[in-house]
């Protein structure tokens, strides 16, 4: 799975390269977040030193956008697990359907 070219989708897709700082992830762990509404946002994690790199996707409540990283989330409405070429296949697909919309 290519973990650069996802990272490339999400930036070019708005989302907020944020440090993780909490201990729900290993430190020096990656978030990409977006705002979908008020306090709710969807992040993808890519763990440190994980090999391969899975990536961990949530929809999760936060109280505000500077708390990710950094609390834990209030609530975590959605999981998916991205570790194998045709969940990343599924990835591109979804991303490419909410663009159109």
């Amino acid at each position: 799975m290519d973990v650069e070219k996802i990272t490339t989708i999400l930036l070019e897709n708005d989302f907020v390269k944020i440090s993780n700082k909490s201990r729900k992830f290993e430190q020096g762990s990656i978030i990409y977040s977006k705002k979908i509404e008020d306090n709710l946002f969807l992040l993808f994690v890519i763990l440190k030193d994980k090999k391969p790199k899975d990536i961990h996707a949530f929809i999760a409540r936060f109280d505000r956008f500077e708390s990710i990283g950094v609390e834990e989330p209030g609530e975590i409405m959605f999981y998916l697990l991205i570790s194998t070429n045709e969940d990343f296949h599924y990835f591109e697909k979804y991303l490419t359907v909410s663009n159109l919309g």
